[in-house]
């Protein structure tokens, strides 16, 4: 739940404040946007493209579960001084979307899952996982021509008629904000359904997949150039610096995970699938389906069938869940484990953040499976 009161002492600073640090910071910095990220791999893509120029405020600080939060004194300060704000959308963070009506009314805001340029995959049903042909999706949707965008346009893709209005209950004129609206009326089916999902249909770990993370560069600096004309080409220099290293970081992963390909792991919960269709290494299943929702012993029963009959090698946990459980499906079974960590909560936040996030998971999966 989110915790701020716009009325208390702390907010009444916040403008003096703001101001005293733009005073602070010279003429040199005066117009470089304040920008405000929500969790720390976006804000390490926004950070690699403002790199030399400026520096976004993170909000979500690492370690904590992007779900639910509760904003400090001075997060809240930096979604009110904000001029831009990347998030990735209230199907990952529900509760920023107050705090961004509430405190960050001026700002350009980017909605990572509702662009045009984000590859969507819908959440998978059940414990166990069959193969989906979620791998043509990305080719697919690269092969679409930029020709119908604007002088952006080597930075976006057009599939977005597929993926940005299959929930049901959205409206045509479905815009950059219309979550806040829609999930007014609808909040109560859409919030934990019968599948411990929270809100829509799509899987919101879309930061998982390098070509996302790829695709927002661009479009990371296409909106800070809109912001900040003058270092534009700063932007766009450091975006393609950023593109080219998450190539190299593509070829690198795939190169550790060829040494176990052909192993099976489960996973804490059902997180993970952009990280599988990007490196065509599929889970075999998810001990818990959503961030919130607790297994229940059918479902852990079902798990650890699976484990003994097909001869998982790999069960892996995360820093934020009870081990308890991991260790209850385990029992028995001669599987290993390790941890893995979709956010970085141990890494440093900064311009090299998200590449680490990703290198990391690669190396404790591929540790893990052997």
């Amino acid at each position: 739940m989110l915790h701020y009161h716009m009325e208390n002492p702390v907010s009444r600073k916040l403008l003096p404040l703001s101001i005293t640090a733009a005073m602070a910071g010279g003429t040199a910095m005066a117009d470089v946007p304040s920008v405000a990220v929500d969790i720390a791999p976006v804000h390490s893509l926004v950070a690699r493209v403002m790199e030399g120029v400026g520096s976004p405020n993170l909000i979500v600080q690492p370690g904590a579960s992007p779900h639910e939060y509760s904003l400090r004194p001075s997060e809240a300060a930096a979604l009110q001084d904000a001029d831009l704000v990347f998030w990735m959308g209230d199907d990952l963070t529900p509760w920023m979307a107050d705090a961004l009506k509430n405190l960050a009314g001026n700002a350009s805001i980017t909605t990572l899952l509702e662009t045009e340029v984000t590859i969507l995959l819908e959440f998978r049903e059940g414990a166990l996982f069959e193969d989906h042909a979620h791998g043509d999706e990305e080719a697919e949707h690269d092969q679409h021509a930029h020709d119908e965008h604007d002088e952006h346009d080597e930075h976006a893709h057009d599939e977005h008629d597929e993926h940005a209005h299959e929930e049901e209950g959205h409206d045509d004129d479905h815009e950059e904000h219309a979550h806040e609206d829609e999930h007014e009326g609808d909040h109560e089916e859409m919030t934990h359904d019968d599948h411990g999902h929270a809100h829509g249909d799509h899987d919101p770990h879309a930061w998982l997949s390098p070509k996302n993370a790829s695709a927002w560069l661009n479009l990371i600096a296409a909106q800070l150039s809109a912001a900040d004309t003058e270092n534009a080409g700063t932007y766009f220099a450091n975006a393609a610096a950023g593109r080219a290293e998450l190539e190299d970081l593509t070829a690198e992963v795939r190169e550790t995970l060829d040494a176990v390909r052909g192993s099976n792991f489960i996973v804490f919960h059902d997180a993970y699938q952009y990280f599988e269709v990007a490196f065509d290494f599929p889970a075999s299943g998810a001990i818990s389906l959503g961030d919130a929702s607790d297994p229940s012993p059918a479902r852990i029963a079902e798990i650890q069938g699976r484990i003994r009959e097909e001869g998982i090698d790999c069960v892996l946990a995360e820093p934020q869940f009870n081990p308890g459980l991991v260790a209850t499906v385990l029992d028995g079974t001669e599987a290993s484990t390790g941890v893995i960590d979709p956010l970085g909560a141990g890494l440093e936040p900064g311009p090299t953040h998200y590449l680490q996030v990703i290198r990391n998971m690669a190396a404790t999966l591929a540790e893990c499976l052997r």
